[in-house]
């Protein structure tokens, strides 16, 4: 996940997104729910800390304490951060305005950069899995 304010990078951090058969939804989304404290009613009461609702699925971003997971599909399709991490996004975005915020999804395409060669693509999917299925832009 990478965290822009003003088109200038302030965090860059590992992510889980989706596991098959779940998936993580791709597209540009505002949100428009934030729970400090939050359970999900659907995954027997999971604690989602810091969530910020950006789908009325109920697709979130979320802390959880999975955190050897990060880097890979691992979720029901939110987006699943280090509890830090969340915590800081969660303030981040409470402080500017659900609003004035843009999730843009892109599930490890760069958002904005030139097309590589199929070549370097397929260099760069080989050097770090995370980087394949990690969510996204913020802002």
């Amino acid at each position: 996940m990478r965290v822009t304010i003003d088109g200038k990078l302030r965090y860059s951090w590992a992510v889980s997104t989706g596991r098959a058969p779940f998936k993580t939804p791709a597209g540009t989304f505002q949100p428009f729910r934030l729970e400090k404290v939050h359970y999900s009613r659907e995954w027997d009461n999971a604690p989602m800390p810091y969530s910020i609702f950006f789908t009325a699925a109920g697709h979130a971003i979320h802390a959880s304490n999975a955190t050897r997971q990060l880097g890979r599909p691992a979720s029901h399709g939110c987006i699943r951060l280090a509890p830090s991490n969340a915590a800081a996004l969660f303030m981040l975005v409470r402080a500017e305005g659900p609003g004035t915020t843009k999730v843009t999804i892109t599930n490890g395409v760069s958002v904005g950069r030139t097309a590589r060669s199929h070549t370097a693509e397929a260099r760069a999917r080989g050097r770090a899995y995370h980087a394949r299925r990690v969510a996204s832009d913020i802002w």
